[in-house]
C-alpha cells in the first residue's frame, strides 16, 4: 500500500480526532481541568487582578496567598473548574514513585534560609513533602533537606521539591557500618569522634540526631548488618569487618574515645596506666574470643596470644606469627677468641590477666619481641659465651641451656611474660678450630675401628675355635647321655625289681591271709558237712542196715527153702550160671586161680577164684564216722 493509500485509509479517524480535540478545547475555554488518576496538577497562574497580594515576596518562588507564580496547592486527580485558560497554566506531574531498596533524597527550591551552622534544613512536618503550603508556612527551610523519603507513591509538587533516588545502605554479615556525620555539633577539642546519643533511630532520623546533641564528624556508634535508610547526604557509612579475637588469644582494648580513665593498676605497676571498660585508655578487662561490633576507628584492639609462644633466633625461620621474623641467629665471642652462630629458640607464655599491662607497656607484642626478647636472649647468650671456650660450650651445652632457662624466666618475669623453656638450637663453631678437632676425632674414631676389628678377629677365631669344640661336644654330650641313660636303667630294673619283690611279697601275704582265711572257712564248711554227711550216713546206713538184715533175712529164708527143695549143691551151680550169663567176666578166664593138689580143681572153684580175682563187689558199706 503507498502513502496515498495509506493516508485515505485512515482519513475516516480525522473527524473523530477532530471532535475530541474540539470537545477538550471546548472544556478548557469553560475552565474545566481533567487530571487522570496517576497524576497531578501543578498550577501556574498567570497574573492575578484582585487582592492585596498580587505578586509574589522577594525571594520566594512558590506563591501561597494566589499571587502570580507556581501555586503551592496541586490538583488531585478528577475534575476542576474554574480555571480559565488564560489565567491559569495546568501541567500535569506523574506521581513520585520510590522503589524498593531505595529511598528519596529531597531539596527544597523554597522556604527560609537554613539556620546558622546547618547544613541540611531542619524537618518540617508535611506529610513526607506532600504539603507543600504545610513545609512553606510551618517554618521549611531551602536547600537539601534532612528528612528523606521512604519507598512507596507520592502526590509531591516538583516545582517546589526535586526527588533525587538513592540506593538504601546495606550492611552485610559480619560487618559494621562506621558513620561519620556532616551536620551537628562541633566535637569538642581534644576529641575524634562524637559520642553516643540516643532516639535517632540509627542514624535514619537525622534531625532528631541533631536535636539530641549529636555531633558532626565520625562517630564513636556503629551500625550492624541490616538495610537502613540514612540520608547520604546527611552521614556517610563505610563498611568495616567485625573485630574478631581469635581462639588463643586475648584481645586488650585501646580506647581514643570516652571518658578520662582513672588508673586502677595500683602503686605495684608503674609502667602504663589501665581503665575500666568504656573510659579512655587501655582497658583492665581483655576481649575473650570471638567476635566484636568495634569502630576501628575509636577503639584498637592488640591481640594477645594466651597459648604459648615460639620464638626462634634462627635466620630464616619465623613462625606463622611473624613476630620472629626479623629475628636472626645469635653471633658470640668465646673467652679463646672465636666467633661462633648459635640458634635459639624461647617460648613464652602470656596469661589472659597479664595482657592488658603487656599491651600498657609496650603498645604490641611486636615491641615485646624488638624492646625486651630480643635484647635480652641476645646479650644472656653473648655473656655465657665469654665465660668459656668453644669446646666448653659445646661439651656443657645441656648445663647452658639449663642455665639460661632459670635467667630468662627470671628476667621475662619483671615484664609479666612467661618463660616457659629456652632451647638451644644449632651451634656453628669456625671451621678452623673444628678442622684439626674433626680430624682428631676421625683418627681416634680410625684407632677404635682398628682395635674393634682386631678385636673381631679374635672374636672370630675364638668363635671357630667354640665351633670345633661344639662339633665334638655333640658326641660327648652323646656318650655321657647314654652313660646316664644305663644309669638311669640300671636303677630303674633296681627300683622295678625292689617293686616287684614288694609287690610280690605283699601278694604272698595276702595269699597266705586269703589262704588262711579260705581254710578256716572251708574245715568249718568241712566240719560242719562231715557232721551233717555223718549224721546223714548214719541214719541211711541205719536204714540200710536194717534194709538189708530184712532183705538178707528174706533172701536167707528163700535160699534155705531152695536149698531144702534142690539140695545145696544144685541151688549153687545154678546161682553160678545165672551170675555168668549176666556178668562181664569171661566164660573162660585168662588166668586160673585156685588149685588142688593134682592142679586142677572143678569148675565151680575156677569160677569163685576169678569172681575173687575180679573183685566181684559188693555193697558199700556205710561210711565210718
Amino acid at each position: 500500500m503507498d502513502l496515498m493509500g495509506l493516508v485515505l485509509h485512515w482519513l475516516w479517524l480525522l473527524p473523530v480526532v477532530a471532535v475530541l480535540i474540539g470537545y477538550k478545547l471546548l472544556l478548557r475555554l469553560f475552565g474545566v481541568v481533567m487530571i487522570s488518576e496517576s497524576c497531578l496538577g501543578i498550577v501556574n497562574k498567570k497574573f492575578a487582578l484582585l487582592g492585596k497580594n498580587t505578586k509574589l515576596p522577594d525571594g520566594s518562588l512558590i506563591a501561597l496567598s494566589g499571587e502570580a507564580g507556581i501555586q503551592a496547592d496541586t490538583l488531585a486527580p478528577g475534575v476542576h473548574f474554574w480555571l480559565w485558560p488564560w489565567q491559569y497554566e495546568v501541567f500535569r506531574q506523574n506521581f513520585i514513585t520510590i522503589r524498593e531498596g531505595k529511598t528519596g533524597v529531597v531539596e527544597s527550591r523554597d522556604g527560609k534560609s537554613l539556620s546558622n551552622g546547618r547544613v541540611l534544613a531542619k524537618k518540617v512536618e508535611c506529610d513526607s513533602f506532600q504539603n507543600a503550603r504545610q513545609f512553606l508556612t510551618g517554618g521549611g527551610e531551602r536547600g537539601p533537606q534532612i528528612a528523606i523519603i521512604p519507598p512507596g507513591t507520592y502526590r509531591i509538587n516538583t516545582s517546589l521539591f526535586s526527588i533525587v533516588e538513592e540506593d538504601a545502605l546495606e550492611i552485610a554479615d559480619n560487618m559494621v557500618g562506621i558513620v561519620t556525620t556532616k551536620d551537628g555539633k562541633a566535637l569538642e577539642t581534644g576529641e575524634i569522634a562524637g559520642k553516643e546519643v540516643q532516639g535517632h533511630n540509627l542514624f535514619q532520623d537525622g534531625e532528631s540526631f541533631i536535636s539530641s546533641g549529636g555531633y558532626k564528624g565520625l562517630q564513636e556508634q556503629v551500625v550492624l548488618a541490616g538495610r537502613y535508610y540514612i540520608n547520604p547526604r546527611f552521614a556517610t557509612v563505610e563498611e568495616r569487618p567485625m573485630t574478631e579475637v581469635p581462639i588463643a588469644h586475648a584481645g586488650v582494648v585501646i580506647a581514643y574515645v570516652g571518658e578520662p580513665g582513672q588508673d586502677v593498676t595500683g602503686e605495684g605497676f608503674r609502667h602504663g596506666n589501665l581503665c575500666k571498660r568504656g573510659q579512655k585508655g587501655v582497658w583492665n578487662e581483655p576481649l575473650d574470643p570471638g567476635k566484636y561490633p568495634i569502630n576501628p576507628f575509636t577503639h584498637k584492639v592488640e591481640l594477645v596470644p594466651t597459648a604459648n609462644v615460639v620464638l626462634n633466633w634462627a635466620t630464616g625461620k619465623s613462625e606463622s606469627h611473624k613476630l620472629d621474623e626479623k629475628l636472626s641467629t645469635i653471633t658470640v665471642r668465646s673467652s679463646d677468641g672465636f666467633k661462633f652462630n648459635l640458634d635459639v629458640s624461647q617460648i613464652i607464655h602470656i596469661p589472659r590477666t597479664d595482657a592488658p599491662k603487656v599491651i600498657a607497656r609496650f603498645g604490641n607484642m611486636l615491641n615485646l619481641v624488638t624492646q625486651v626478647l630480643e635484647p635480652t636472649i641476645g646479650n644472656y647468650f653473648r655473656n655465657a659465651a665469654q665465660g668459656s671456650d668453644v669446646i666448653g660450650f659445646l661439651n656443657q651445652r645441656r648445663e647452658r641451656q639449663t642455665e639460661a632457662k632459670i635467667s630468662i624466666a627470671a628476667a621475662l618475669n619483671e615484664y609479666n611474660v612467661g618463660a616457659v623453656d629456652t632451647l638451644i638450637g644449632d651451634i656453628n663453631p669456625p671451621d678452623d678450630l673444628m678442622k684439626p678437632l674433626t680430624d682428631r676425632k676421625i683418627a681416634e674414631q680410625q684407632k677404635i675401628t682398628y682395635d674393634t676389628q682386631k678385636m673381631a678377629e679374635e672374636t672370630r677365631k675364638e668363635l671357630e675355635q667354640a665351633k670345633a669344640q661344639a662339633a665334638t661336644q655333640a658326641k660327648v654330650v652323646d656318650a655321657e647321655r647314654k652313660v646316664q641313660i644305663a644309669d638311669f636303667d640300671a636303677q630303674s630294673a633296681v627300683k622295678l625289681s625292689e617293686g616287684e619283690a614288694k609287690s610280690k611279697t605283699i601278694s604272698a601275704e595276702a595269699d597266705a591271709k586269703v589262704k588262711t582265711v579260705n581254710a578256716e572257712a572251708d574245715a568249718k564248711v568241712k566240719t560242719v558237712s562231715a557232721k551233717a554227711d555223718a549224721e546223714v550216713f548214719t541214719t541211711v546206713g541205719e536204714a540200710q542196715a536194717k534194709q538189708i538184715t530184712k532183705v538178707g533175712e528174706a533172701e536167707a529164708a528163700v535160699i534155705q527153702k531152695k536149698t531144702d527143695a534142690i539140695g545145696q549143691d544144685n541151688y549153687a551151680l545154678i546161682e553160678v550160671g545165672r551170675a555168668l550169663a549176666t556178668g562181664k567176666n569171661p566164660l573162660v578166664p585168662q588166668v586160673v586161680a585156685g588149685g588142688g593138689s593134682n592142679g586142677g580143681g572143678s569148675l565151680v572153684d575156677i569160677l569163685i577164684a576169678n569172681l575173687v580175682r575180679e573183685g566181684i563187689k559188693k555193697p558199700p558199706l556205710p561210711p565210718t564216722t
